[in-house]
């Protein structure tokens, strides 16, 4: 289970990476190479198309950042967690979710995500 801990703390870290080299970079060592990302809102696969979908999503939301919403629930290769999207310094959060992420050697296969709170479009 720490090892998927870590896994996910090393994830958060990236929504949180608004340079996009050093994000690439840090997707390539969480993720395998044909792992996909997949949200209501995007589906994506490998890291480059990752790289850009996180990118994209963060472009929309200067100066928030995301934060994990309590513990990190996992077995197996398997976890879930809660997340929400604040502004940076604090106030309320502008989008919740839950993402479960799946792992393979170490490194995230999957990760799939659902928004429980979103603006309205």
């Amino acid at each position: 289970m720490s090892d998927l801990t870590e896994l996910v703390d090393r994830y958060i870290a990236v929504w949180n990476t608004a340079d996009a080299d050093a994000r690439r970079a840090a997707i390539g060592e969480l993720w395998t190479d044909n792992g996909v990302y997949v949200d209501p809102l995007f589906e994506v696969q490998g890291p480059d198309a990752i790289n850009a979908g996180i990118g994209a999503a963060l472009a929309q939301f200067v100066g928030h950042e995301i934060k994990l919403l309590g513990a990190v629930d996992a077995h197996h290769n398997t976890a879930r967690f809660r997340w929400e999207l604040v502004p940076v310094g604090g106030g309320e959060s502008v989008v919740e979710g839950f993402d479960v992420a799946v792992a393979e050697n170490g490194k995230f296969s999957g990760v799939y995500g659902f928004l429980d709170k979103a603006p309205a479009a």
